[in-house]
């Protein structure tokens, strides 16, 4: 049991098809499923989509079809691949992640009740230049909700994690219990390009590993290394020498430079 029940017959939905496109969509990762052509020739049929949340630590790995499964791994799935069969494995310790069905019949998959609500990708056109700036500007007008709230809620912007906005948000010079809609459109144009540079920068880098955290090719992440704040609480900051700071927002620890980060 994940954090929803599997679809029920999704096993045998699922045999004979083939894997198409694989995306993703704020946390979610999508995989086209299609099935058979229905004539020899024929163009194969996107069925649906299979839709992954990993929650807080789990992960989806490929592993030889013998392995046994482990205490945490929830869902197998069999892959034929040019190397032999392979099998697709869903662990995730927790139990906060999910496997969801979406039928081509109900539409895209950004349709989903989980995906319609989503905001934009910080890495997109969408976010870049002067558009990301205003997007934040303009939703977050009349809101007393602390800026750093307001970058993690996925309304918005999607994609910028805990680690992610504390480096965001000390990068533009913005404190992150700042009232969002009391930011200035000039401070939301610095933070829209922080959050692209931090996001691209941790790209390069692998992700960030704090516990258990490993990329697709089974490594760790090293961005957490070039954090200029983030679990540096009571060390000086690299910018002026002030102790940083850590407080909790939102029920996540945040870390900030009083100095300076003002509000």
């Amino acid at each position: 049991m994940l954090r929803w029940p599997i679809p029920a017959g999704l096993d045998a939905r699922l045999r004979g098809a083939s894997i198409g496109a694989l995306t993703r969509r704020g946390k979610y990762l999508l995989i086209e499923v299609r099935d058979k052509p229905r004539k020899p020739g024929g163009d194969a049929r996107t069925a649906g989509w299979l839709i992954f949340h990993l929650g807080m630590n789990g992960n989806l790995t490929v592993t030889d079809s013998d392995r046994a499964a482990g205490k945490h791994d929830h869902v197998d799935m069999l892959v034929d691949t040019a190397a032999g069969k392979r099998l697709l494995r869903l662990h995730d310790p927790r139990r906060f992640g999910a496997l969801l069905w979406h039928d081509a019949a109900d539409g895209e998959p950004e349709s989903h009740p989980l995906l319609a609500g989503l905001g934009v990708e910080p890495l997109s056109e969408a976010f870049a230049s002067a558009r990301g700036a205003r997007l934040l500007f303009e939703r977050s007008r009349g809101r007393k909700l602390a800026v750093k709230q307001l970058l993690m809620a996925g309304q918005v912007v999607v994609g910028v994690g805990n680690i992610y906005a504390s480096e965001s948000l000390f990068q533009a010079c913005i404190h992150p219990l700042a009232a969002s809609g009391r930011v200035s459109l000039a401070r939301y144009e610095r933070l829209a390009q922080a959050i692209r540079e931090i996001l691209a920068a941790a790209i390069k880098r692998g992700g960030s590993t704090l516990k258990d955290f490993v990329g697709s090719d089974g490594q760790g992440g090293y961005f957490q290394l070039d954090c200029m704040v983030y679990g540096h609480a009571g060390e000086p900051c690299r910018v002026c020498g002030t102790p940083i700071r850590e407080l909790v927002i939102g029920q996540r620890n945040t870390f900030y430079c009083p100095s300076f980060q003002r509000v």
